[in-house]
């Protein structure tokens, strides 16, 4: 039985530039600051909303995470830093509590009649299938965030190391309002380092303090693969790259660099 006590959305819209964040965006590091993804996917939601163009396709995003981001009331502003036929580059930016805390730049480019452009050499990589129904890992149902998105490992759910899932959203990024092209991968992309985490989070912190994304085409369907894998420096600096598919094929790349950090209440290890 659905619990009548969860988030319908992840954000509320409380004006034309105020959002309130839910439940449903609550971080596995801190249950009162956000993910990551919902609040660049809500940039991006706002850019497509306020700046509509049917002959340009977002074709990248770099987000900047310029703090924690709380579970508070955010106003989202947009402008055209460099408008462009063919080309054009807008920012948006996301304000709580008198701070900037949240930056984004979105390149989007011209779309062309389908079928102008022939087909590469080399041919399309197919996705794997979607696996049954089965519990996702532990650590994904303590956090809102986690509980808002349906999870279906492929392998990496049971240990630290390379991981790939399918997600799908159980809400709509705004309340009462349609999902826009990106919600879905945007709103999973940012979950890349955590899935793929090479140590136990119950231990560790690797926070990444951007994320920049790119696409080939935006998803179909309901169904979002995230496929990632992490590498670590020995002086504290990490690095996640990802592939993000549905079930037609690849469509996006995604990287985020990585603040490691043993956890404070974590037990310490002596030579």
């Amino acid at each position: 039985m659905p619990d009548p006590e969860a988030p319908t959305a992840f954000y509320e819209r409380i004006d034309d530039e105020t959002y309130a964040p839910t439940t449903a965006t609550s971080s596995p590091w801190d249950p009162r600051l956000q993910h990551g993804g919902p609040p660049t996917a809500l940039l991006a939601h706002a850019v497509a909303a306020r700046h509509p163009r049917e002959d340009v396709r977002i074709a990248r995003i770099a987000s900047e995470f310029l703090g924690p981001i709380p579970r508070a009331p955010m106003i989202v502003r947009t402008r055209v830093v460099r408008p462009g036929r063919r080309i054009e580059l807008v920012e948006a930016t996301a304000e709580s509590g008198g701070r900037e805390v949240l930056a984004a730049r979105i390149w989007r480019i011209a779309v062309q009649p389908d079928g102008s452009v022939p087909a590469g050499v080399t041919p399309p990589e197919p996705p794997p299938p979607l696996p049954d129904a089965e519990a996702p890992p532990r650590w994904l149902k303590d956090f809102g965030y986690g509980r808002a998105i349906e999870w279906r490992y492929l392998y990496g759910a049971t240990a630290p190391g390379p991981a790939a899932v399918w997600s799908r959203l159980r809400i709509p990024l705004v309340a009462g309002e349609p999902f826009g092209a990106l919600d879905r991968a945007v709103i999973v992309a940012d979950s890349a380092n955590g899935i793929s985490g090479e140590l136990p989070m119950d231990d560790w912190l690797f926070v990444p303090p951007s994320l920049s994304l790119a696409f080939e085409r935006y998803p179909r369907g309901e169904w979002v693969l995230l496929e990632a894998r992490t590498a670590l420096s020995s002086d504290g600096i990490g690095l996640t790259s990802s592939r993000l598919a549905d079930r037609d094929g690849y469509l996006g790349i995604g990287s985020q660099p990585l603040y490691i950090e043993r956890r404070a209440t974590a037990p310490q290890v002596t030579t």
